[in-house]
């Protein structure tokens, strides 16, 4: 599932191209490719959850945090997000490509995938992809991207 979901961010949206493509149309093209139809089914199904993000039908439940607050963990979570991740996701927001909404996104999004392997790549492109489907995240989205693909790379400041 989550190789469709990559496939999906590279090929369709990050490039822009028109998502108002049938749906058994896109099944069938990713079928042909190599995905497995119930994978295939599990990811459009994960990015229509996204979608509401963005259209604001769905929003994960939030409390006004402390300055000094730390997100506790669940074991599930923990299975999910090794301390790598978990680190990774404190040093975005220490940096502010994400708040404490998006990244509660960004963890109900992680587990809604059909994997219990989960790595920091992995995680990176999750971000990505929900950074790019809320309004308003612009800046953070270039921000992740720059992390991602390392644009800056040798570059001395």
């Amino acid at each position: 599932m989550f190789d469709v979901l990559m496939y999906l961010f590279e090929i369709y949206i990050y490039n822009q191209v028109d998502m108002r493509i049938d749906q058994d149309q896109l099944t069938d093209d990713l079928s042909t490719v190599g995905f497995q139809r119930n994978d295939i089914y599990n990811a459009l199904h994960w990015l229509e959850k996204l979608a509401d993000y963005q259209e604001g039908k769905a929003s994960p439940v939030f409390l006004n945090a402390h300055p000094f607050s730390a997100r506790i963990y669940t074991q599930e979570e923990k299975q999910r997000l090794d301390v790598d991740c978990r680190g990774f996701l404190w040093f975005l927001e220490n940096t502010q490509v994400l708040n404490l909404e998006t990244r509660e996104m960004v963890i109900e999004r992680i587990m809604a995938l059909d994997t219990l392997e989960f790595n920091l790549d992995d995680l990176k492109w999750v971000v990505l992809m929900v950074l790019f489907n809320i309004p308003g995240c612009e800046n953070a989205y270039q921000k992740m991207e720059e992390l991602l693909f390392d644009i800056h790379k040798g570059i001395i400041h």
